[in-house]
């Protein structure tokens, strides 16, 4: 609890002072782009551009400088009056007199007054803007506010007021339905989020140009302002004290049919001459048609959380589309982001604080990182603008608290215990046993493994000539590369015995293809050792050869010993049997002999040759072993056919044959002993033959 309540504090006060704001930005991002979708009302809502392509077509085929003559906007607002448009705004500021002459501004002034209902732009700003009060010259043409109680009215009387404003020539003023403020308020951070539905001016309640399209398309719309909501004809949506509303973006630029308008133009032309328009007036009957400017020399591009150049029309538009779907989203309450920081932190400080491993832990992170963001996405589909940030960093400092925590306490005790076993236990089983320390019993399981035993050659010789130090510096590099190979294949090292290695695969951790790791680790070893033999000979004069018998087999593997001191190793006659063809190496002149289960399970993935068939000391079952001499696709030794040929006749019991055969391989020490042994059986031949050579000793 202490964890989770330190977690909540922390992440709340960061949120407060602001330096959240970035991560929650982030968060609203992919919100906004992964839920924006059209509403039922977008295709009521119609976008009228002047875009680069007609501002250079105006240029080019028109000779219009720019600003374009205002004629032509009175052609794009007779082809909406054509249409049937419910109503027009237009986003341009008409505050100086047309360039192009009085005749100009009157031409559009008329088609003002003889068009569909029309909204006019006015610019209420903090530091532009030439009046500090209304004009008189200016008509108040806006809509009738009111208020229902004491409280309303000072909500009314506090909202925020631009202290200058800047409003169209008269021509514009007078014959529009409605003006409307199209100065819209970025967050902090330049990105624009919201709409100012609503913004006060010299003792007037002047609306948007979204808000303003709305109620010139719906003259007999009743408007009240209560405290956190605008009201039309009883449906209320919410604004802050600032009269802001938080957008609900319905998708990318185009999400809202556009129109070139070049192509108004023309097919407003092409109709006077009575003539087939390039655009069809009913795409527009009954829609709100807003025109603005997206030719980027224009400088009407602003940032919004779905593009970082969205013509400043679109957010209007985007503002006129919530009003009327009713899908402004709400602010959540402070209330409830408090409480619902402190739940996910309690939660995730008592998730963090029972978690027993690193997997438990990284799902504790996962879990509740997901549901803080998961919250985030499930509110905005509800239509709340839920808070992010406070509760994913409430929950990411819990966790990290509880992980301190732990380390601090059962960490000690999980590095005692790897400080105990570790130099007889290997790594893996360590960590079994801090995962269940109830594994720390005798006993063990039934398993299939690939076991290796290992022995150097001679080693007994040359070590009673080395002095002690020598010996032990080069029995420890030995022991060490070799090792190295075995674990670099995933390999259990079960014990060191003197120069002899016992290893095995497929325990503690399972393993598929555990033959063939422990082949290639044979492999490695014996070609590690190779490279450096030279150095150990000439640091201590021994040629260093090693051993190695791999058999695959079930046997026992668990704690085994005393109560008092027991170690993880193995059990059972598979285990003998790779030690006992360790030894047998000796009888071939061979180093690296495997079991025919082995050679099997290694999925042909190296090449060999038969060796025969052994009766090892201790066993009576015989077993077919091979040598291994390295990966598939290296180069098979040349003598490997001949001798498998000599081995078939050997097993036929043709030793005279055999005897040949064998004889002409001089310089392999198999088929030298093969000789010896065809020599021996002729010299007294057994009564039954099986093709079994019976070892005699280990």
């Amino acid at each position: 609890m202490l964890l989770g309540l330190g977690g909540a504090l922390v992440a709340l006060a960061l949120s407060l002072g602001g330096q959240l704001h970035w991560l929650e930005n982030s968060a609203w991002l992919a919100r906004v782009r992964a839920l924006a979708k059209p509403s039922p009302a977008t295709g009521q809502i119609k976008v009228i551009l002047l875009d680069q392509p007609s501002l250079d077509w105006g240029k080019n085929e028109n000779s219009w400088t720019w600003p374009w003559p205002r004629e032509a906007y009175g052609v794009v607002l007779d082809f909406c009056k054509r249409a049937g448009a419910k109503a027009v705004a237009f986003d341009v500021l008409f505050t100086e007199p047309s360039g192009w002459g009085v005749n100009d501004d009157q031409a559009l002034g008329d088609a003002i007054r003889r068009g569909a209902p029309f909204v006019g732009a006015a610019f209420l700003g903090e530091e532009q803007g030439e009046y500090t009060n209304w004009p008189a010259a200016v008509p108040l043409k806006l809509p009738a506010f009111q208020t229902v109680d004491q409280d309303a009215l000072r909500f009314s009387k506090a909202l925020k007021s631009a202290p200058r404003a800047s409003f169209p020539i008269a021509a514009v003023a007078t014959n529009a339905t409605l003006l409307a403020d199209v100065n819209g308020v970025p967050s902090f951070d330049g990105v624009y989020r919201h709409a100012t539905l609503v913004r006060e001016f010299a003792g007037h309640v002047v609306p948007s140009l979204g808000l303003a399209a709305y109620l010139a398309g719906q003259p007999q719309a009743r408007l009240a302002l209560a405290p956190g909501w605008l009201t039309i004809d009883g449906q209320r949506f919410p604004i802050d004290k600032r009269g802001r509303a938080i957008l609900r973006f319905v998708g990318t630029p185009g999400t809202h049919q556009t129109f070139n308008v070049r192509e108004i133009i023309r097919s407003e032309l092409l109709l006077r001459e009575g003539k087939k328009p390039t655009i069809e007036p009913a795409a527009l009957k009954d829609c709100y048609a807003l025109f603005g400017f997206s030719a980027p020399g224009l400088l009407d591009l602003r940032p919004t959380p779905m593009s970082k150049v969205y013509p400043g029309v679109l957010v209007h538009a985007t503002a006129l589309d919530n009003l009327l779907s009713r899908t402004f989203l709400r602010e959540l309450p402070d209330v409830a982001t408090v409480l619902a920081t402190l739940l996910l932190a309690l939660g995730a400080g008592f998730a963090g604080r029972f978690s027993r491993n690193s997997w438990q832990t990284v799902l504790g992170f996962v879990v509740f990182l997901a549901l803080a963001i998961g919250l985030g996405f499930a509110g905005y589909l509800a239509g709340w603008w839920w808070p992010v940030a406070p509760g994913v960093v409430a929950v990411a400092l819990t966790l990290i608290g509880a992980v301190v925590v732990n380390y601090a306490t059962e960490g000690r005790q999980k590095a005692f215990i790897k400080s105990a076993f570790k130099y007889y236990l290997g790594p893996e089983v360590i960590e079994q046993i801090i995962a269940d320390p109830g594994k720390l019993q005798l006993g063990g399981e039934k398993r299939e493994l690939s076991i290796f035993f290992s022995d150097i050659e001679k080693f007994s010789g040359f070590s009673e000539r080395l002095d002690p130090p020598t010996l032990t510096a080069l029995l420890n590099a030995y022991l060490s590369e070799m090792g190295a190979c075995i674990q670099a294949e995933g390999g259990y090292l079960d014990k060191y015995i003197g120069d002899a290695i016992v290893a095995f695969w497929n325990a503690p951790l399972g393993q598929d293809d555990h033959a063939a790791r422990a082949c290639r680790a044979a492999l490695r070893c014996q070609r590690r050792l190779a490279e450096l033999r030279p150095e150990f000979e000439q640091r201590t004069g021994a040629v260093v050869k090693a051993r190695i018998g791999l058999n695959t087999g079930a046997v026992i593997v668990g704690n085994m010993g005393s109560r008092e001191r027991f170690n993880y190793t193995i059990l059972g006659d598979a285990a003998n049997l790779a030690s006992r063809l360790e030894g047998a190496n000796k009888a071939f002149g061979t180093y690296l002999m495997v079991s025919e289960t082995t050679w099997q399970q290694g999925g042909g993935s190296f090449i060999g040759r038969e060796l025969g068939r052994l009766r090892v000391v201790g066993r009576k079952a015989p077993v077919r072993v091979y040598e291994l001499a390295g990966l598939a696709g290296e180069a098979r030794p040349a003598h490997f056919a001949a001798f498998e040929q000599a081995l078939a006749q050997f097993y036929t019991g043709d030793f005279a044959a055999a005897l040949a055969a064998f004889e002409r391989l001089p310089d392999d020490p198999a088929s030298r002993a093969y000789a010896a042994q065809c020599r021996a059986l002729q010299a007294a031949p057994p009564a039954a033959w099986d093709g079994v050579w019976s070892l005699t000793e280990k």
